[in-house]
């Protein structure tokens, strides 16, 4: 048996967190205020987004500050999960303030009143220069880290939504409608939804340890079976330690006169260039010894790709 691991550390984002927590509380702090001033519920239900934007933005700092804790007897991955935790949490605090936003804007719906239109396009333009300058700081690492493409899309859903509430703003002015304010604050919590709806499935199948998004694992059994000299493979698991780093386990069955080592390298270099698996663990077994496991009856080892 032998391991091959590719220790890869993920960018360090720690500047663009304390960037976007410190904008987006003082817009918080401000959006709220106005809202209550100019009595929009589409101005505070955007302030309570922004609110669990921020406790989410906390949490995958956090998450992203665990995973470099070095290995122990304990936890010999380290903390590596607590990525995918914090993306996991992230997404939970979203779809808990989608729910207090649609029952408040349901019940607004019931018992209108008057909003003040130009406050509110006034606060939530300014909250698309912000949503829209912190999205920006995490871009470049939305593509490889799910906890940091979950901060991303928070911020590029709050602009959006930003921009729908100054959408709303303008046609309270124009038409005086008080449904408007609570009808967008609808449509605000199920852009929250869309968008976090990916972050939440994906989060809970990293938590219970199935295959990374953008891995086929039939592809990798296939890949692993054209190596010269493998006849058979089973056991292939593969997980996500991290947002970032993948694992994978196989027991590969070969002839006796293959060159075992070389065939070990081979495979580590298959999993880690072709599928982007950083730690992998490989099991050589002889055709032989697989047979009398066969008849021995399935088994574990009844698994075959």
């Amino acid at each position: 048996m032998s391991a091959g691991h590719s220790h890869e550390h993920p960018a360090d984002f720690s500047w663009a967190f304390a960037i976007g927590i410190g904008l987006n509380l003082v817009f918080v702090a401000v959006e709220a205020a106005y809202g209550l001033l100019a009595d929009s519920m589409a101005l505070l239900a955007d302030a309570g987004h922004n609110l669990s934007d921020v406790l989410g933005l906390a949490l995958a700092w956090i998450g992203a500050s665990l995973v470099k804790r070095r290995p122990g007897p304990r936890f010999s991955y380290g903390l590596k999960k607590s990525s995918i935790l914090a993306a996991l949490l992230n997404a939970l605090l979203l779809m808990a303030a989608i729910g207090a936003i649609a029952a408040e804007a349901i019940r607004r719906l019931s018992h209108p009143q008057p909003t003040d239109g130009e406050t509110v396009v006034i606060v939530a333009s300014i909250g698309i220069v912000i949503n829209g300058v912190t999205a920006w700081l995490f871009a470049r690492g939305r593509h490889d880290d799910i906890n940091i493409r979950g901060a991303f899309l928070h911020m590029v859903a709050d602009a959006a939504v930003s921009a729908g509430v100054v959408i709303a703003g303008l046609l309270i002015q124009r038409t005086g409608a008080t449904w408007i304010d609570p009808v967008t604050s609808l449509v605000v919590a199920f852009v929250i939804l869309w968008g976090t709806w990916g972050l939440l499935s994906e989060s809970v199948a990293m938590t219970l340890a199935g295959v990374p998004k953008g891995i086929d694992s039939a592809q990798v059994a296939r890949a692993l079976e054209k190596l010269p000299g493998v006849s058979a493979i089973h056991h292939l698991h593969i997980w996500s330690i991290s947002t970032t780093e993948s694992a994978l386990t196989v027991h590969l069955v070969v002839g006796d006169d293959v060159d075992r080592d070389k065939l070990i390298r081979q495979a580590n270099a298959y999993t880690h260039e072709m599928f982007g698996i950083s730690h992998s663990t490989i099991q050589v077994e002889s055709a032989a010894m697989n047979h009398r496991h066969d008849c021995h009856g399935p088994g574990e080892h009844g698994h075959r790709h």
